[in-house]
């Protein structure tokens, strides 16, 4: 049968009580008796459209038999649906993933698996999530038969409708990469599985004067404290707020680092700036285990630090986007601009290799300051050569 030119459209209905795929085309006999052939297939007169319910038919699954007929199927409404549903949700519970009991032990096995490689409960927590909507998305599909094709249809929707950043994609094919090898009789070339290439931005980073600026604009005693300690020591997020008090040394003027991203615990200068504003802080507020702390105790949200340090960024004029991480690009910058060897800037940082700290070479003006413009050597070559182009300003106009 000749469909490559049919095309349906899936949208999510509600019939019966039960939430269905709606299958939408424009009239044609051959592909009305292809739709209607396909298994629990049903008309819905109060609907006019052929549905299925998705207790019976994934989307995968429904994609898959349709386009191996040679129908186009566009399924952006449901996508785009699910993507509202989420986000008008994300602050309640979130609903039951549809995946059979079994496969909830093959994922349940699949996080010891992880554990047991050693990696952060961080990113064990990131690479389940990505695993389960991954076994959500194929279905009815036994994990013995996935292939590399199944791969890159939930690669593909979940970067779409997503729309995720190249980082979080290459974290996707990463977990879809150690869900394969775990597997024990799977199909997928996991070899063949590529991640995108990692993005080469440089850094956003602050003059030494809009960190002043900055600190100033903080009117809050324990939120300057917590600025002033993420920039003078170059702290990721998460380590400033997991600091706790004996581990800051005021006599040695140090911070221990302890369990830090890579399970790595390293040392920190303490800025002598830095001790009387700390000083000053803790008979303030005077926390118990932490460094900070939040109001009830224990650990402080890092999206309140987000939030106060983006309202001091206006107070203080600054126009660039900064975020915490940018105190510790500028940390770097900084250190590298004042003539610290880059040796020294990746153990401060706790970077595992060098080249994660050579981007802040590119930044540090240092050296860039050095060297001359063209236009200034033609200008002072002019100047020289010639006593009547003596002191010549680009800003000497004249009318013509």
């Amino acid at each position: 049968m000749e469909t490559s030119n049919f095309k349906v459209v899936l949208k999510t209905i509600q019939h019966r009580e039960q939430d269905c795929f709606a299958i939408g085309f424009v009239y044609h006999e051959k592909l009305k008796a292809l739709v209607k052939n396909l298994p629990y297939v049903k008309w819905s007169e109060s609907n006019k459209t052929f549905y299925v319910s998705k207790k019976k038919l994934s989307l995968h699954r429904l994609y898959t038999l349709l386009q191996e007929k040679g129908v186009y199927v566009d399924y952006s409404s449901v996508i785009t649906n699910q993507v509202k549903s989420v986000s008008k949700k994300q602050k309640q519970k979130r609903t039951p993933r549809n995946i059979s009991e079994t496969n909830k032990q093959v994922i349940r096995a699949f996080v010891s698996y992880l554990r047991g490689l050693r990696l952060s409960e961080s990113t064990v927590k990131t690479y389940f999530t990505f695993v389960a909507d991954f076994v959500e998305f194929i279905g009815e599909k036994p994990l013995d038969t996935l292939t590399n094709m199944d791969v890159r249809l939930f690669v593909e929707n979940q970067v779409k409708y997503k729309r995720y950043a190249i980082s979080t994609h290459r974290q996707l094919v990463s977990a879809i990469k150690h869900f394969g090898t775990f597997l024990p009789d799977s199909q997928l070339s996991v070899e063949e599985l590529k991640r995108p290439r990692k993005s080469s931005y440089l850094p956003t980073v602050l003059s030494k004067e809009e960190v002043i600026d900055l600190l100033r604009a903080t009117k809050n005693l324990k939120h300057r404290a917590v600025l002033a300690l993420l920039y003078s020591a170059g702290l990721r997020i998460s380590e400033v707020i997991k600091l706790k008090l004996k581990d800051i040394d005021i006599d040695r003027r140090q911070l221990i680092i302890k369990n830090a991203k890579g399970r790595k615990d390293r040392m920190v200068v303490l800025a002598e700036s830095f001790i009387p504003l700390y000083k000053n802080y803790y008979m303030t507020y005077l926390p118990k285990i932490y460094f900070v702390e939040n109001p009830k105790g224990g650990v402080y949200s890092p999206n309140s630090i987000r939030k106060f340090l983006s309202i001091a960024s206006q107070r203080a004029g600054i126009k660039k986007h900064v975020t915490p991480h940018t105190l510790r690009h500028s940390y770097a910058t900084h250190l590298i601009e004042n003539g610290v060897g880059l040796r020294y800037v990746q153990d401060l940082l706790g970077h595992s290799k060098p080249e994660t700290t050579m981007i802040y070479t590119h930044v540090a003006k240092k050296d860039l300051l050095e060297i001359q413009s063209p236009l200034d050597t033609a200008l002072f070559s002019l100047s020289q050569g010639d006593k009547k182009h003596q002191k010549v300003y680009l800003s000497q106009n004249k009318r013509g």
